[in-house]
């Protein structure tokens, strides 16, 4: 259960916005978790589709084992935090909770996969050394 504190307090430490944890899920862990968990949506307004880019990110999914974790974009750039129960990939409720608690609930997902997963593992340890 430590491991899974640690785990949340380094992915919340300094982290005001959803593009920052958008950076941290789909950059550092990507490739160690397995593909689609991590669902990352843009905003793109017509300066970017003229420049080609993305856009400003403005939600953050991680699909979890009979759960959605999602981060979104509320008023005035603030986060907001949800965490959805799924059943055979249909969101049944959905309860609003604290920034803290998702953390904590992305921690424990995490740390599931990282039980199961030699490269989960090895990036989850790099993150907690300081590597992100």
């Amino acid at each position: 259960m430590g491991d899974v504190q640690l785990l949340a307090a380094t992915l919340g430490s300094d982290r005001t916005d959803v593009a920052s944890y958008a950076r941290v899920l789909s950059g550092a862990l990507a490739g160690a978790l397995p593909a689609g968990m991590v669902e990352v949506d843009h905003r793109r307004g017509m300066g970017d589709r003229i420049a080609g880019r993305k856009g400003h990110v403005v939600a953050v999914v991680v699909h979890g084992e009979g759960r959605q974790l999602a981060l979104h974009e509320g008023p005035h750039g603030t986060v907001e935090a949800e965490v959805r129960q799924v059943v055979r990939d249909v969101v049944i409720s959905r309860r609003a909770v604290t920034v803290e608690q998702w953390l904590q609930a992305l921690a424990e997902d995490l740390t599931r996969v990282a039980a199961r997963d030699a490269a989960a593992r090895v990036a989850l340890e790099r993150l907690l050394a300081g590597g992100v």
